[in-house]
C-alpha cells in the first residue's frame, strides 16, 4: 500500500515522501481501516516538523484523523462490521489503510458526507471541550482570532447555542464579509486602525472574559488589549509559529491571566467527551454541522497537498485522498 512518511523532522512539503509498504494487520481491539478522506491539520503539520507537544519515532506515518471502511477486525471487536464507514482520531492515517483502535472509532450515519465526517472529531470535538471548560454563562463575551478557522467558525455556532457572545477577530477585511456569509457577524477585521472601536461598537462595551489565541507573536496581545481586567487569555494554537507577545503589564496591572488548552489532554472526564462526541454526531447527522473540504490530494501528491494547507483565504481544509 502506499503511505506519506517522513524520515526527519522539517518543513513538511520538504521532508514528506510517498512509499510503497506491507499493509498492517489488526491486533486486538484493533480495527483495519482503508483510507476515504484524512485531513491536514495545524497539528499535523506541527508535528512534522518537530514543533508540536511530542514527537514520534522516526521514520513516522503523519495523519491524526480519517474517514474510511472497515477492512479487517482485531480479535475482540464486536460492535463494528466489515465495510462499514467509520470515523475518529487514530495514528498514521495519511496512508491508503491504517489501524485504528476500535473503542475509537464511531459508525458515521449515510446522511454525513466524507469531507464532514473526516474532520468530525478532531476540531468539532476541541471547540465543545474548550466551550465546556471556559466557565462563561448567557450574555457573557468570549473573543477568538484567527476567528475564519474552523474553531473559529463552530465556536460561534456552538456559543450561540448557549447564549453565549463570540466575537471574532480575522486579519483580512475580506474575511468579515466570508464569515458573515456563514452567519457569524459579530467578526472584526485587525487590519485597520480603529478596529479596537468597532469591538466596542459590537459589544456594547460589555466586558469580554475570555479570549482564545490561535496565532501566535502578536496576536497574543492583540487579543489581550480588548479583554477586560481579570480576563482570561487561552492559548489553543499557534499558527505563526511564534511564541506568544503579551506584555508583563497586561498581567501586572490587568490581571490577565495565561493558560493552554490541548485537546490532547482536555480538562474533560473521559464520560463527557462521550457525551460531547454523541452530541457531534446527532448535529452532522441532522446537517446541523457541515465541514468543508477545499481540496483532496492523493498520497502521492502530499508535499502539494500540505503546501496548499498554508495558503490563506482557504474556505475548507485541505484532505489527504485514500485510493
Amino acid at each position: 500500500m502506499k503511505t506519506a512518511i517522513y524520515s526527519e523532522f522539517g518543513t513538511p512539503e520538504k521532508v514528506l515522501q510517498t512509499k510503497e509498504v506491507e499493509r498492517p494487520q489488526p491486533g486486538p481491539g484493533q480495527v483495519l481501516v482503508k483510507m476515504v478522506l484524512s485531513p491536514v491539520h495545524n497539528h499535523d503539520l506541527m508535528t512534522i516538523a518537530g514543533h508540536y507537544g511530542f514527537k514520534p519515532a522516526l521514520p513516522a506515518v503523519p495523519g491524526t484523523e480519517a474517514v474510511g471502511t472497515v477492512e479487517a477486525l482485531g480479535e475482540g471487536v464486536t460492535h463494528l462490521k466489515l465495510g462499514q464507514r467509520v470515523a475518529g482520531g487514530a495514528e498514521k492515517t495519511w496512508a491508503e489503510y491504517y489501524l485504528a483502535t476500535a473503542a475509537r472509532l464511531v459508525p458515521v450515519p449515510d446522511s454525513v458526507g466524507d469531507a464532514t465526517a473526516c474532520q468530525l472529531v478532531s476540531m468539532p470535538l476541541s471547540a465543545k471541550m474548550l466551550l465546556d471548560t471556559l466557565e462563561v454563562g448567557a450574555g457573557d463575551w468570549i473573543a477568538i482570532n484567527a476567528a475564519n478557522g474552523a474553531v473559529g467558525k463552530l465556536l460561534a455556532q456552538y456559543g450561540a447555542e448557549k447564549g453565549v457572545n463570540v466575537l471574532g477577530l480575522v486579519r483580512r477585511d475580506a474575511a468579515v464579509d466570508e464569515m458573515a456569509a456563514f452567519g457569524f457577524k459579530t467578526v472584526v477585521a485587525t487590519e485597520g486602525e480603529d478596529w479596537q472601536e468597532k469591538v466596542r461598537t459590537i459589544t456594547g462595551g460589555a466586558p469580554i472574559l475570555r479570549g482564545i489565541e490561535s496565532l501566535g507573536g502578536d496576536g497574543a496581545a492583540q487579543l489581550s488589549g480588548i479583554l477586560a481586567d481579570g480576563a482570561q487569555l487561552i492559548s489553543f494554537g499557534a499558527m505563526t509559529g511564534r511564541p506568544l507577545k503579551i506584555s508583563a503589564g497586561e498581567l501586572l496591572f490587568r490581571d490577565i491571566s495565561v493558560k493552554g488548552f490541548w485537546g490532547a489532554k482536555p480538562p474533560v472526564k473521559p464520560e463527557r467527551i462521550g457525551e460531547l462526541l454523541g452530541e457531534l454526531i446527532r448535529d452532522a447527522a441532522a446537517g446541523k454541522l457541515v465541514l468543508d473540504i477545499e481540496a483532496a490530494y492523493p498520497i502521492t501528491d502530499v508535499a502539494e497537498a500540505v503546501r496548499a494547507s498554508g495558503e490563506p483565504g482557504r474556505k475548507g481544509k485541505i484532505a489527504i485522498r485514500g485510493s
